[in-house]
This record gives structure tokens, C-alpha cells and sequence, in this order.
């Protein structure tokens, strides 16, 4: 079964270098191949062409034209490649921390191209993988601290066993057609309300 073509979308305001990077995807066989020359719009630009992959290529970045880019690549969700002819420590600490795949300096060559792609994209799987479960991870633990300490309102105000508390929580849940979370945390809020309301 033939997996469908990636889109990749170059950025590089020197077309000579984009060429290059062109001609190393194409000859890898990659077809969807689209190029911004002009940097003013490329937000709009990596809309308009949803690509799979990004490729940006900066010759000599100034500090300025790093930032816009790595705010640009924070937002875009994308993996990405990064060439850049020179950098330092703290640049590539930044690239980094805003989500580039694979940040390779003073290594634009054509027969390159293909395995750092192929790299930024695995690396941008597995971070992608490993984010999802920790958010997977931290939204149960809420969920289970959510429904104990509801169970210990319910058991308070109502005298309930910590078993019937969580089976009322759960009979409720069903019958509103929403989660036990859900419940709990609405039993939490109004418990708060009903406590400030007595300091009042």
C-alpha cells in the first residue's frame, strides 16, 4: 500500500539554496514540493499549503530573524528542518525549545536533504507521541484528585461510605451523559460557593 506523498514546503529567501534543497527532495522522490521565497507572509503561506513537513533555510540569521521563526515554528505544529550556516549555543538551545526537529548547521548539501527530513520527522513523532502521553497522564491524575476530593464532600455532607459516594458520582455521571470528572468538578465548585456564601 503506497503512503500518500508528503507535502513539504521550503522557505528560503535565497533561490539558489532553495534549488538545491529541491533538487536533493525531488531526486529522493518527494513531488509536493512548494517554495516561499518572500518571508513577509509565510504564516499565511504554511496555511494556504498545509504542509507535512517544513523546511527553512537561513543563510546568516540575525537574532531577530531567529525569534520570528521559532515563534513561527511553535505555532505551526509541524516537523521541521532547520539550515542555517552558522549559530551558537544559545540559538540552538532556542530551536529547541520552540519545536525544531532537526537544526543542522553549515550542513546544507543535496544529498543531505532526504535523511535530516526523514530525522526531523521521527524526532517530531516521537516528541509528539511522548507530549500527548504526559498530557493523557496529567489530565487522569487531575481527574482522579477531581473525584477524591468530591467523594470526601459527598461523604461529609451526606454521611456516605467512600463507596456509595463514588457510585452516586457515578450514577450521576451516566445519567447527565457526561464524565465523572465532570460531575465532580461542578460538585467541588458549588460546595466552594456554598462555603464562601457562609463567610459572607
Amino acid at each position: 500500500m503506497d503512503r500518500p506523498a508528503l507535502r513539504i514546503l521550503i522557505i528560503d529567501e535565497n533561490r539558489l539554496r532553495a534549488a538545491v534543497i529541491e533538487d536533493g527532495l525531488r531526486e529522493a522522490g518527494h513531488s509536493e514540493v512548494a517554495l516561499v521565497h518572500d518571508m513577509s507572509g509565510v504564516a499565511r503561506q504554511i496555511a494556504d499549503t498545509e504542509p507535512d513537513v517544513i523546511v527553512i533555510d537561513l543563510e546568516n540569521p540575525n537574532r531577530d530573524v531567529l525569534e520570528s521563526m521559532f515563534q513561527l515554528t511553535r505555532a505551526v505544529k509541524r516537523p521541521i528542518a532547520m539550515f542555517v550556516d552558522r549559530s551558537d549555543s544559545a540559538s540552538i538551545e532556542a530551536a529547541i525549545d520552540a519545536g525544531v526537529s532537526a537544526y543542522v548547521v553549515d550542513g546544507l548539501r543535496k544529498d543531505r536533504v532526504k535523511p535530516i527530513l526523514d530525522m526531523a520527522i521521527s524526532r517530531f513523532n516521537a516528541y509528539s507521541r511522548m507530549a500527548r502521553e504526559l498530557e493523557e497522564a496529567r489530565t487522569e491524575l487531575e481527574s482522579r484528585r477531581l473525584v477524591e476530593r468530591a467523594k470526601g464532600i459527598l461523604m461529609k455532607s451526606r454521611g456516605l461510605s467512600e463507596q456509595e459516594a463514588y457510585a452516586l458520582l457515578r450514577r450521576t455521571a451516566m445519567n447527565q451523559n457526561r464524565k465523572i470528572a465532570e460531575i465532580a468538578q461542578s460538585l467541588i465548585t458549588a460546595a466552594g460557593l456554598l462555603e464562601g456564601g457562609d463567610e459572607a
